[in-house]
């Protein structure tokens, strides 16, 4: 009866903060996210019986922790091209909301560059990107 009287008195903690617009562009993976994808394919294959998500987690969290610099360049490099595409996506977004974005094409989550040279594809805005780091790092 105590417990019941206690439960009374307390006040219900109303949830605060903003809700998510599901129209909005999706966050990118992490570097580590998307080596998890990689790593979740090869450990079912090395391990088909094993159904344990905790053990696919604790051996990837230890294959990623013991992995160099050089070994993880892909996954950064995957995740720095997400990043890029997020960002475009987002700003595009924005525009959107905001109402500058009437009429916006489908162009509009590529810069002005890509849309004047016509390329479109991820592939080739990853390999500019590829280009552009390995540029950077000269």
């Amino acid at each position: 009866m105590l417990k019941a009287r206690k439960a009374e008195n307390k006040p219900k903690k109303e949830k605060a903060g903003k809700k998510k617009d599901s129209n909005a562009p999706k966050r990118p993976l992490s570097a580590y996210f998307i080596f998890m994808e990689d790593f979740r394919k090869s450990f079912k294959e090395s391990f088909p019986d094993n159904k344990s998500v905790a053990a696919m987690g604790k051996a990837g969290g230890e294959k990623w922790k013991s992995m160099s610099e050089a070994e993880k360049a892909p996954y950064v490099q995957k995740a720095l091209n997400k990043k890029a595409e997020y960002e475009l996506a987002l700003e595009a977004y924005k525009k959107q909301l905001n109402g500058n974005g009437a009429g916006v094409s489908e162009d509009s989550w590529k810069s002005t560059s890509e849309v004047q040279s016509g390329k479109s594809s991820s592939s080739e805005i990853n390999d500019e990107a590829e280009q552009e780091v390995s540029s950077q790092r000269n």
